[in-house]
């Protein structure tokens, strides 16, 4: 048998497969969503070697919100797709994980270098010869691109991009051809681990930008903190509790940075998205002379139509690539090693003497009233008594979204939403990620999910996964008769707005469940819901549990109502 003199200098040859599968292992991954195709079959061969699991995803574009959600829970992803049309469905979700910072790799499966150097008629093709298209695509929507193509270069090439997107929080796409699946590469490699830590700031900016911030820090008179979506994202909330636990500063979160802040801590004051906050929570964000603003991600949707009523001149924001003080922008200067210097440095003994922060938490009793109707005024605070500590709790697009504002989690509480991409049906695929992290992780934890009724029928296959791997996630389907979001904005009455009545918690028998894997109930009353969310074993939680939750139609949690009419007004504006 010939011998490839390529690998004969090769310590400890592997397959490029192997090599990768192994890389995935090593960040974190256990599982791996996808859609098995011909340019990609033989690579999927090698996911047990490595220990890894094959998901079985029903369509791309829902392996693409799963491994969103299965990322946002266990601090990274992965998904597999075949070239061309495999890939073009997932990349609504890709795009999705680059819009919101949630770091994904996407392996692509793709024809022979042989077939794209002689530009061959495929199938999955634009049948022009140009096998760079769908790859030119997603270079818009991801943060590093591969092409695995020389074997000289890959282990390089797999290395650089799985750090890139640990370090960058975004998504990264590989591309792997079918003849270079089985080509070896050097395995030695594999003994030394990927170097994932953030490169350091340079000293002497780092502190003149600390000094900085803690000039006006010791000068403000009522600072406050406000965490966003980004200090989760980056991995700096420990930071974050450090600087929080040393200045005892009263500390806001915006709607994308729920759960980064235990709230029942002492100093912890709500959620801020400017008209779109609790009274109180608005005046004491919005009259403080000092806001550290740790991961902003100031979409319209967090917030409430760009209303922040707050000054630049009276903010320092905290970035993953730069710092601003004011107006003075530090290029480079990175947030976690600031916050870790702020955190060292600050004399405690010169902040201002900080006042009690007045909670504002919509209780129950405020909205309970004569009717048995179920209203999104009382059900959002009334789920704040049915969460546990450690709960993941996924919310769509809509009016779970707003609605979760009003919902206290206990510490733990581990929230996942997509408020700046907002694709409609994200959330079902999302939340099987985030279980089967969980799962993943060996931790036991309940996966929650409030979906609207409109939103689950986009992605209702998702539910066939959950039951194939057991996944205890616990679905309030919110029936109140299609787009609620889309009614406010605009179409109350529209027929666009309206979907079909489907007999929704018969799916999960549709799609496979047996009665011992699904508990299913229908919930039309006040006194329904209290009875179910007060039940042992639903609160228990052991497997798949279905509530088909019945809302009045033209009823909306009060942040959706302002939210839209923002919205409405802006997409009527004219030059």
């Amino acid at each position: 048998m010939a011998v490839d003199i390529r690998t004969q200098g090769l310590q400890k040859p592997v397959s490029v497969a192997e090599y990768l599968f192994a890389r995935l292992y090593e960040i974190g991954i256990r599982s791996v969503h996808g859609v098995p195709g011909d340019f990609n079959l033989v690579a999927l061969d090698f996911l047990p070697k490595a220990k890894l699991k094959w998901v079985g995803s029903v369509n791309e574009l829902n392996a693409a919100y799963a491994a969103d959600g299965y990322a946002r829970t266990n601090g990274i992803g992965a998904l597999i797709t075949t070239f061309g049309v495999g890939e073009l469905s997932a990349m609504n979700g890709i795009a999705g994980s680059f819009s919101e910072h949630v770091p994904v790799v996407h392996i692509v499966g793709c024809p022979s270098t042989v077939s794209q150097r002689n530009g061959m008629l495929l199938h999955h093709t634009l049948g022009n010869g140009d096998f760079s298209v769908f790859a030119n695509m997603s270079s818009q929507v991801t943060c590093e691109l591969a092409k695995l193509n020389k074997p000289a270069e890959i282990a390089d090439q797999i290395d650089n991009a799985l750090r890139e997107c640990w370090i960058r929080s975004r998504p990264v796409y590989l591309m792997l051809p079918t003849d270079m699946v089985e080509k070896k590469i050097e395995g030695a490699r594999l003994d030394q681990p990927i170097d994932l830590s953030e490169p350091p700031n340079d000293p002497e900016r780092e502190d003149y930008v600390v000094d900085v911030v803690l000039r006006y820090l010791h000068a403000a008179k009522n600072p406050v903190m406000l965490v966003d979506a980004c200090a989760i994202r980056h991995r700096v909330l420990g930071e974050v509790r450090d600087l929080i636990e040393k200045t005892k500063l009263p500390v806001f979160v915006t709607p994308m940075g729920k759960g980064a802040i235990d709230e029942s801590s002492p100093t912890y004051g709500g959620v801020y998205a400017g008209t779109g906050s609790q009274p109180g929570v608005a005046e004491r964000v919005e009259s403080s002379d000092l806001v550290l603003s740790i991961g902003a991600l100031k979409s319209d949707f967090n917030t409430t139509g760009f209303s922040y009523r707050t000054s630049q001149l009276k903010t320092i924001d905290f970035h993953s690539t730069h710092c601003v003080v004011r107006y003075s922008e530090y290029p480079g200067v990175t947030m976690r090693g600031v916050l870790r210097k702020v955190t060292e440095r600050v004399d405690v003994g010169k902040l201002a003497k900080q006042h009690e922060v007045t909670k504002v938490v919509n209780e129950v009793a405020e909205n309970r009233d004569s009717s048995d109707t179920i209203t999104q005024a009382f059900f959002w605070p009334r789920v704040g008594e049915y969460l546990k500590e450690n709960d993941i709790v996924v919310t769509e697009t809509g009016t779970a979204n707003f609605g979760i504002w009003e919902t206290k989690y206990p510490r733990g509480v581990t929230g996942v939403t997509q408020i700046l991409w907002g694709s409609i049906g994200w959330s079902l695929p999302a939340a099987q990620g985030a279980a089967l992290a969980a799962k993943d992780m060996g931790v036991d934890r309940r996966t929650i999910l409030f979906v609207g009724d409109g939103s689950f029928q986009l992605t209702c296959q998702e539910v066939a996964v959950m039951i194939r791997h057991n996944l205890k996630i616990t679905i309030f389907l919110i029936y109140n008769e299609g787009f609620t979001i889309e009614r406010f904005i605009h179409g109350m009455e529209a027929e666009y707005n309206d979907i079909s009545r489907w007999q929704y918690t018969e799916v999960p028998t549709v799609f496979g469940a047996s009665d011992k894997q699904v508990r299913k109930f229908i919930v039309k009353t006040k006194h329904e819901l209290e009875k179910l969310l007060t039940d042992k074993e639903f609160n228990e939680a052991g497997g798949l549990q279905f509530v088909e939750l019945w809302m009045p139609k033209e009823d909306a949690p009060r942040a959706l109502r302002i939210t839209t009419e923002v919205a409405a007004r802006n997409n009527a504006k004219a030059e």
